[in-house]
């Protein structure tokens, strides 16, 4: 009967998360598209994806997680029937988000040099160049995109954003497979055509977005006769003040992901194509829990906008607990499958890259035990991530994303990571310290704050 105190909110949670996770799971399956299609043409080309990925996750990251403030605010002002509020949020959230957008492009646009300082290896690195060039470009769309979408969530309307997704989806599909084959009459073009199909798709994705929202009733207002340079300042300030932390919270994680794609190619391409393989799976998981952390952000908005901190305590355990359900199911899946999964990237009828595809599904199997084992901690820490960001806490998490990232398991993946010591292996142990770490801090300090809450109301 207790259990069933939490339980009951698991088929609302799920109508709010489900479209999220599926929306969230098209972006990595471009990844996912991308990772297997360049992987027939070579080791080489998919170690070169994912270093020029690995620039691309730094930039989504701060766009990502800095657009994540607009929905809290939209939740608030729905729940509160604020629709004055709620249109100034949207309006000031989806300019800066622009802003980003154009700002992360020129960064990672003129980055690319530092690849060369990074000891990859070279032909990894000029294959990677030419990638980053196009896809680089579409991080204006896809921050632009983001604002819509957490906007739509924010408005607890998360299936739009799931179809816009998916569309893009297909598009990429179609395109990938035309341009980097050189099917349909169009030229041969390798890598670079998985970058044109990621760019044109996230330009379809945006259109597509505002297409659907305009049609609806409820959003209709919120998104025509926007005034873009009528701004105020003090909701300026709101939302760099809600973003800023938000995406540093996003980079912290991201970057340590980042770091053990450097890390690995540091031993060479193959276990950077392994490493790769592994962080494409487990982040398709990650997707699932990153969709309960959106329902989290919604639900727990709407209380603290209804001040009803009893329930809102009582729906956030709710979603803990489907997390936790969800990410022991994914443990046993990636447990079970470790050595069958890899297989998915790698053509064994390669007879010229056999040594090199054998050698990387070695790797990533092992990989995929330490993932099976981070499922747990990896979906706790980005749900109860969520609910601190429902509640408009972003400050002090994004210390503990710091100390337990970067403080805790970084090192741990720099020490063990090296060739002599556990390799691939040591990389992803630092990973899961990290993450274990996080769990336990944040959730820490939701109980620690939901309790004084409650106590203050009372």
């Amino acid at each position: 009967m207790y259990l069933k105190h939490y339980t009951k909110e698991f088929k609302y949670n799920w109508q709010l998360a489900a479209p999220v996770m599926l929306g969230m799971l098209g972006h990595t399956f471009v990844s996912f598209v991308d990772n297997i299609m360049v992987g027939q043409l070579g080791t080489a080309e998919l170690a070169a994806v994912s270093l020029g990925n690995s620039f691309m996750f730094i930039a989504m990251s701060l766009g990502i997680g800095f657009s994540t403030a607009i929905t809290p605010l939209i939740a608030e002002a729905d729940a509160e029937d604020d629709f004055v509020k709620g249109k100034s949020s949207f309006k000031h959230g989806l300019f800066l988000c622009t802003v980003l957008g154009v700002l992360l492009f020129i960064l990672v646009f003129f980055a690319k040099p530092l690849m060369f300082f990074m000891k990859q290896p070279p032909e990894v690195v000029e294959l990677a160049i030419p990638y980053l060039d196009l896809v680089a470009f579409s991080l204006i769309p896809l921050v632009v995109f983001q604002g819509f979408k957490q906007f739509s969530d924010g408005l607890s309307m998360t299936k739009y954003p799931m179809y816009a997704t998916l569309l893009a989806n297909v598009i990429n599909i179609i395109l990938n497979y035309v341009l980097i084959f050189g099917k349909l009459g169009f030229p041969v073009l390798g890598i670079v055509g998985a970058a044109y199909g990621t760019l044109l798709s996230r330009f379809v994705m945006v259109g597509y977005l505002w297409y659907l929202l305009r049609k609806n009733k409820k959003s209709k207002n919120y998104i025509i006769d926007i005034k873009y340079f009528k701004l105020e300042k003090l909701m300026l300030k709101k939302i760099l003040n809600l973003g800023t932390p938000s995406a540093m919270q996003m980079l912290f994680e991201v970057a340590i992901f980042t770091a053990a794609i450097w890390l690995s190619g540091l031993l060479g391409k193959n276990p950077q194509a392994a490493n790769q393989i592994a962080l494409n799976l487990s982040s398709m998981t990650f997707m699932v829990a990153m969709g309960l952390s959106v329902a989290s952000m919604i639900r727990i908005g709407n209380q603290k906008g209804l001040q009803n901190y009893f329930e809102l305590r009582r729906i956030a355990f709710s979603l803990f607990l489907m997390g936790i359900l969800f990410a022991i199911g994914f443990a046993l899946i990636f447990y079970t499958f470790h050595n069958y999964l890899p297989k998915l990237y790698v053509d064994f009828d390669d007879a010229k890259n056999f040594v090199d595809n054998t050698e990387v599904l070695v790797i990533a199997s092992k990989l995929l035990l330490v993932a099976a084992v981070f499922q747990i901690s990896d979906s706790i820490q980005v749900i109860v991530l969520g609910a601190l960001r429902g509640l408009q806490d972003v400050k002090i998490p994004t210390l503990i994303t710091f100390i337990s990232y970067w403080l805790v398991g970084f090192p741990i993946s720099w020490f063990l990571g090296k060739a002599h010591v556990y390799g691939s292996l040591g990389i992803w142990l630092g990973l899961l310290a990290g993450l274990s770490t996080a769990a336990i801090l944040l959730y820490i300090r939701f109980n620690y704050l939901t309790k004084k809450l409650i106590l203050t109301k009372q």
